[in-house]
């Protein structure tokens, strides 16, 4: 497989089929891992970091689940390709800073990506479209297994996994979900679930993880610590805490159709309205917009467009795959003007 290759086709978070999916936009399962006897990335030489590359490589090799992996080394890969793994939610922005002895693996489906010498030595992670934490779960557990039989995890019989974050520390799993919320954001009740959810030990942060804000009224919740909880546990809370997330969002739409229906399809409209008749947009006037487009459709106010559809734009109109997309780089103006262009197209009826 070719990065380029992955421009024309659908990741399998974004194809809007799993459960719940029109409020629950995909699931991820993370695992960090480490190779006992080798220093966490951030403290490693060029010696180790090329050891550890070189061995996580050969067991990827080795796992029969993932023959259908490609490595691609972050020497070789310009900013614009690092930016569109990014957008593409294959790879940590924090990954692509330094490409030193760093490398991603990517399955040709988008399931599964394998960061190599990232703030961990591995760090996989499986995705899945809609609210399907349990299948991401059997998923990467049989890969976490399969790994552990090539490379010598550093395990502590009292700390579980041994990670570069302490609040990995344990299973060193991370379980997310990607919501879209825009009912509870027009009804102002999404604050307050917020500071619900982070006295719980859940943290919140927007469409490309650590460190973004909410935008376009999507927002990604996880679990902040996994010592002292098995795997089973934490998914099961957060599955749990996401289901009563998907009762309130479920009644602030009935809410908004049955109070204020025409103020809400106004809102769908006027959105899809500029999407379709705008020459120039930004990136993020562009999120916003098909925010609300997506709920229409999710609604049935809007009965032409499909899901999927809208999905794909989210990420089709990022600005690297913009670039990819026309090969070569673009001005911020030049971007924008081609944003508009290929969502005029998309949408047309």
């Amino acid at each position: 497989m070719k990065l380029n290759d992955l421009i024309n086709q659908t990741s399998e978070w974004l194809k809007g089929t799993g459960p719940n999916s029109d409020i629950v936009i995909s699931s991820r399962i993370r695992l960090a891992r480490n190779l006992d006897k080798f220093s966490f990335p951030n403290w490693t030489n060029k010696k180790q970091g090329e050891q550890v590359l070189g061995a996580v490589g050969e067991a990827i090799a080795k796992v029969d689940y993932l023959k259908n992996i490609t490595i691609f080394i972050l020497h070789d890969l310009d900013s614009v390709d690092k930016q569109f793994l990014i957008e593409r939610h294959l790879m940590s922005y924090e990954h692509a800073q330094k490409a030193d002895h760093k490398a991603v693996a990517i399955d040709d489906a988008e399931i599964v990506s394998i960061m190599i010498n990232e703030e961990d030595h591995v760090r996989v992670q499986v995705m899945q479209s809609g609210l399907n934490l349990f299948e991401a779960w059997n998923i990467i557990n049989r890969i976490d297994d399969s790994l552990a039989e090539e490379l010598n995890f550093a395990f502590s019989p009292d700390w579980g996994y041994l990670t570069a974050c302490p609040t990995n520390t344990g299973t060193g799993m991370r379980g997310s979900v990607m919501l879209h919320l825009p009912a509870l954001v027009m009804t102002q009740a999404v604050n307050r679930i917020l500071a619900a959810i982070a006295k719980l030990s859940f943290t919140t942060r927007g469409l490309y993880g650590e460190g973004t804000q909410a935008s376009g009224n999507f927002f990604q919740i996880s679990n902040q610590v996994s010592l002292g909880h098995s795997e089973d546990d934490v998914i099961a809370k957060i599955n749990g805490l996401i289901r009563q997330i998907i009762e309130q969002e479920g009644q602030a739409r009935d809410a908004l159709l049955s109070r204020n229906r025409a103020m809400l399809e106004d809102k769908i409209y006027r959105s899809f309205g500029i999407l379709k008749s705008a020459y120039i947009i930004s990136s993020q006037e562009t999120i916003e917009l098909l925010s609300m487009v997506r709920l229409g459709c999710d609604l049935s106010v809007i009965k032409d467009i499909d899901r999927r559809k809208v999905n794909e734009l989210f990420i089709i109109t990022q600005p690297a795959h913009l670039q990819k997309n026309e090969n070569k780089k673009l001005t911020s103006q030049e971007r924008d003007i081609k944003r508009a262009d290929i969502i005029r197209s998309r949408l047309k009826i």
